[in-house]
């Protein structure tokens, strides 16, 4: 099986001017988030395949030009109904929010935020865009291939 290595996240062409132009920054703890919200009782094999899940999308609008679901890290995950951590009525959602370093999980989960967003990180997945979690049957699924089944969660690759 070829290895896939994920794509870095683009920076902006021309960065907002100020000291809170941390664009990487934001991207690295939104991912790191959304891996904490989606992933948490996960392998970190799991952990990592969500993480390209999401920079597989950042690169298909990167590589088109667009695309609905977002061009960047942040905008992939917080796009309503595509990670469920992130809605606002989240059973989670004070938690995703107020997590620190100090949870051993989140600090995982920054670690491999800030492989992915480097580009530095293996693509377990073969080029997922979408997954659910076993046992679920959501109804874009429906008639499709899973691409790769790692932790608790399905993948796929055949889905615009």
């Amino acid at each position: 099986m070829r290895v896939r290595v994920l794509k870095p996240e683009p920076g902006p062409k021309d960065p907002p001017p100020g000291p809170s132009a941390d664009v990487s920054g934001h991207a690295i703890d939104t991912l790191a988030r959304t891996l904490w919200g989606e992933a948490r009782g996960e392998s970190v094999r799991a952990m990592e395949a969500v993480a390209a899940v999401v920079m597989n999308r950042v690169g298909r609008a990167r590589d088109h030009g667009g695309w609905w679901w977002g061009n960047d890290v942040a905008a992939v995950c917080r796009l309503p109904g595509q990670f469920p951590c992130w809605d606002p009525d989240a059973p989670g959602r004070l938690g995703l929010l107020s997590v620190t370093a100090a949870d051993p999980v989140f600090a995982a989960a920054q670690r491999i935020a800030r492989r992915a967003v480097a580009g530095l990180l293996d693509d377990p997945t073969g080029g997922a865009t979408h997954l659910h979690r076993a046992g679920a049957n959501p109804r874009w699924a429906q008639g499709r291939s899973v691409c790769a089944e790692i932790g608790g969660f399905q993948f796929y690759d055949d889905i615009e």
